[in-house]
């Protein structure tokens, strides 16, 4: 199809192991020409055989494929993809797997090895710390640079002005030379500048990550703004709930290529599942070397939906099952499986055990056992979940048998729909729990006085 915002085709990008490779940015570029103005004029360098070198190189013939020979690590390996206007793409995989690379190429700040992408419309990129500024310049030129780069006139900068240094909160210091900001006030002012500016094509990496989290709250507000107002965006991050909640279609990168792309559901679960992320389900099929002792051993624990499959990312609104299942070798009694739940900054959120079990106090004969508990849908935030399972004797003290920390992960995502826990709220709810809760407004008319 012609109608496309971005089309990559066969795009390889390398590196030398252990070197750098230097490119010259557009300030560069003219700080060399002001410099050296007639250097272009000078005849080409010869290459081996004598001949002057062409612009116009094919990289395939240059670069034969290699993945790791002769010192060089391919970065990007044969990818392609398109994306059509209005469109928003999320990107994932793991570290190393080329995420931001492409991203670079994208935005022409990296000159790619071989192969072509295309890019149609004013293309704005927030991929790192200062990316597009000029570290001498006050926030305020800098703000009306990045919009005459993205070729738009000195009236339609002034009509958002206000609104971009309201957005990045950095008011004081707009006339402060950005190389005295903070990292955390460059992203803000960077982020800012890309998502007012209005650019057709907006690349975002990982950077979200430097700022406060109350400023990512409301930057990821903001990216859900432009999306809705049609533009493109491509949006590189590991914080899987974010990706689900804005893009409709993901790709997912692993060691420089797709290895899947399609509904982000389906993507993020085929990442979590494939031992790049989180384990959600663990069996031990060799009773010998299964957490325990003599008394008890795990079989399996698994994260679960509600049709029995193991299951990593859920729905806000989805109920979530933790299998623990474990053989007993010996007659005990006031056994109990349980387990912790715990967020991803290690806080405790809750612990749950079988104890109300009409069976527990009754005596487990030698033989294998399975129990479940299930977690009721609207009742947990957003975000990445760690479960610490245990089997213990229920007596004084508490004896334990079995404790693995970590031992499953799982992550949920708030659909921001009516019968969600957020429901129509934009912004995030702060809590380490989301119940969705019955509210009724009783109303009375009365004559109301005017003061």
């Amino acid at each position: 199809m012609n109608n496309f915002a971005i089309k990559v085709e066969h795009l390889g990008k390398r590196y030398r192991v252990g070197g750098q490779e230097r490119y010259k940015s557009l300030r560069d570029v003219l700080t060399n020409r002001v410099k050296a103005p007639f250097r272009s004029l000078r005849p080409s360098r010869k290459n081996g055989n004598g001949s002057s070198a062409a612009a116009g190189t094919d990289f395939q013939d240059q670069y034969p494929r290699r993945r790791n020979g002769n010192g060089f690590v391919w970065a990007l390996d044969d990818v392609s993809f398109q994306i059509e206007p209005g469109e928003v793409v999320g990107i994932i995989g793991r570290n190393g797997a080329g995420k931001s690379t492409l991203l670079r190429v994208l935005a022409r700040i990296t000159r790619p090895t071989r192969g072509k992408a295309q890019i149609r419309g004013r293309v704005g990129a927030l991929l790192e710390v200062g990316t597009g500024f000029h570290p001498e310049l006050t926030g305020r030129d800098n703000i009306y640079l990045s919009g005459a780069v993205l070729g738009m006139r000195s009236t339609e900068i002034k009509s958002k002005f206000d609104e971009i240094v309201a957005f990045a909160e950095i008011e004081r210091f707009i006339d402060t030379p950005v190389k005295r900001y903070s990292s955390g006030m460059q992203v803000r002012l960077a982020f800012a500048v890309a998502a007012h500016l209005e650019p057709e094509i907006l690349l975002i990496d990982e950077v979200l990550a430097v700022g406060d989290a109350e400023f990512q709250k409301k930057c990821l507000g903001k990216i859900g703004d432009v999306a809705k107002q049609g533009r493109t965006i491509l949006f590189v991050s590991h914080h899987m709930p974010s990706v689900v909640r804005l893009s409709p279609r993901t790709l997912l990168l692993d060691r420089g290529r797709i290895t899947d792309s399609g509904k982000t559901a389906e993507v993020v679960g085929t990442y979590l599942n494939s031992g790049f992320g989180l384990q959600a389900e663990q069996c031990w099929p060799d009773p010998s070397s299964a957490p325990g002792n003599d008394l008890v051993r795990l079989n399996v624990v698994r994260v679960q939906n509600t049709s029995g499959e193991s299951q990593q990312f859920f729905d806000s609104r989805e109920s979530i099952g933790i299998e623990i299942g474990y053989t007993v070798m010996h007659p005990v009694t006031k056994l109990a499986a349980e387990f912790v739940v715990y967020d991803s900054q290690g806080v405790l959120l809750f612990t749950s055990a079988n104890q109300y079990d009409d069976g527990l106090l009754e005596l487990h004969r030698p033989g294998e056992y399975l129990s479940t508990c299930w977690i009721p849908g609207n009742l947990m935030t957003e975000g990445t979940f760690f479960v610490r399972v245990s089997v213990v004797e229920i007596q004084m003290p508490v004896k334990v048998h079995v404790f693995e920390e970590n031992v499953l992960a799982f992550q949920i995502s708030d659909p921001m729909q009516k019968d969600s826990a957020r429901g129509r709220i934009a912004h995030d709810y702060p809590g380490l729990i989301r119940p969705r809760l019955e509210w009724k407004t009783r109303f009375s008319e009365r004559e109301v006085f005017s003061i």
